[in-house]
């Protein structure tokens, strides 16, 4: 928390006001079980922690403190951006939390917001607001995971529907899902970057099926999706058809931004306590290197929120979103090593229940693959950015003028 700025006094006043509605309502941290993991093997975990993140997010909605700065008319709270870092500040002592339907949040509202009709906001931005309504994006597929704009899944309109037939993959959370952003190919004559449609799909329409994927911790966070003849109506479409590169370019902005910006608890909070119990706070390389970690889990939430406020203004960031994927995936190996190296050997190779530090270290070290492959992989966004950012010459490839249906594929 931070009380040092000189702050106006609405400033002030909404601080006080945050303060009490947490304390009435959040989880304090000291009540947290800091050795939480995500990854559940058992369904009706899995289940129970989607679900807890989603109540908390409705209590945020009905208390009037979701979306501070989104428009009111969507049940936002209308405030200028200081009120989100108000409210962050003073939430680092309480271990409340959305969960994943927070990242869907981030992802799916600014892009609503910036490019769906009013009908198409007034019908979905409030139940993802409250989480009565929970989402899944339904991007990757088998042949197109980093290079997104290869996919393939097509749609074809037939009169006041989108007929929907492919494969998604790497759908995070898809069975606890509801409604579903979909990417779709609807022109295949035109380059790959401009037939593409941003389609609003409903989960239990017929035609879907959602297949777990089973993770190497026993989980099944991951799904696969089939689409066979999936009619979503034409009115549903974010955008303009064939032109879903755009609304998908905001949401992996987004993506970037929520991936870099980390879990709601800083995992330099874990690396202290660690540090502390076994005695390496007394070790100046030990104290060096959690510094480090801490100087980049706050550039990455600075960045984030940079971004964030600028996609939800309607306005470019200001600078390449990729570079917050890189420094998250970069941040993961300095963490993993770290709580590697404090714990010891026993601890990395330890039984896989019955120690709740000892798995939150494994699944450290074993995240930064995730982080490092999620939202487009790590090799794939420094491409990015020494093409866009630097200037660098763009790597060999087909001309990106021709027509989808005419370039190779895997």
């Amino acid at each position: 928390m931070s009380d040092s700025v000189e702050e106006t006094p609405e400033q002030a006043e909404f601080r006080a006001s945050a303060r009490a509605f947490l304390a009435d309502h959040a989880e304090p941290l000291s009540e947290i079980n800091p050795w939480q993991v995500s990854g559940f093997p058992e369904d009706d975990d899995a289940r129970a922690y989607f679900e807890h993140g989603r109540a908390w997010q409705r209590t945020l909605a009905d208390q009037g403190w979701a979306a501070l700065t989104w428009p009111t008319e969507y049940g936002g709270g209308g405030h200028p951006p200081w009120a989100d870092r108000i409210l962050r500040e003073e939430s680092e002592g309480y271990g409340s939390h959305p969960g994943f339907v927070g990242a869907t949040i981030a992802m799916l509202g600014p892009t609503l917001l910036a490019h769906a009709t009013d009908d198409l906001k007034a019908r979905f931005l409030p139940s993802l607001l409250n989480a009565e309504v929970a989402w899944c994006q339904l991007f990757s597929e088998p042949g197109a995971g980093s290079d997104l704009a290869s996919l393939a899944t097509r749609a074809v309109l037939d009169g006041d529907h989108w007929i929907v037939d492919g494969q998604k993959v790497w759908n995070s959370c898809a069975q606890f899902a509801d409604w579903g952003f979909l990417l779709a190919r609807t022109d295949p004559e035109a380059p790959k970057h401009r037939g593409i449609t941003f389609l609003l799909v409903d989960m239990t329409s017929p035609g879907i099926e959602v297949r777990p994927l089973v993770q190497a911790n026993g989980s099944s966070h991951f799904n696969e999706v089939f689409l066979s003849d999936v009619r979503i109506p034409a009115d549903q479409v974010v955008g303009e058809a064939h032109g879903g590169w755009g609304p998908t370019r905001t949401v992996l902005a987004n993506e970037a931004a929520f991936i870099g910006r980390g879990g709601e608890t800083p995992t330099s909070d874990r690396l202290r306590i660690l540090a502390a119990r076994h005695g390496g706070l007394d070790d100046p390389t030990i104290r060096q290197r959690l510094a480090r970690i801490i100087s980049r889990e706050r550039l990455q939430a600075l960045m984030g929120q940079r971004i964030q406020s600028a996609v939800r203004d309607g306005q470019q960031p200001p600078f390449d979103p990729a570079l917050t994927k890189v420094l998250a995936a970069g941040t993961k190996v300095l963490t993993g090593e770290l709580a590697a190296d404090l714990a010891g050997p026993a601890a990395v190779a330890g039984p896989p229940s019955g120690d709740p530090e000892g798995t939150w270290i494994r699944a450290e070290v074993l995240n930064r693959f995730a982080v490092s492959i999620g939202g487009g992989t790590t090799e794939v966004h420094k491409n990015n950015l020494a093409e866009r950012s630097l200037g660098l010459p763009r790597e060999p490839g087909t001309d990106p003028n021709a027509a989808w249906k005419d370039v190779l594929r895997n």
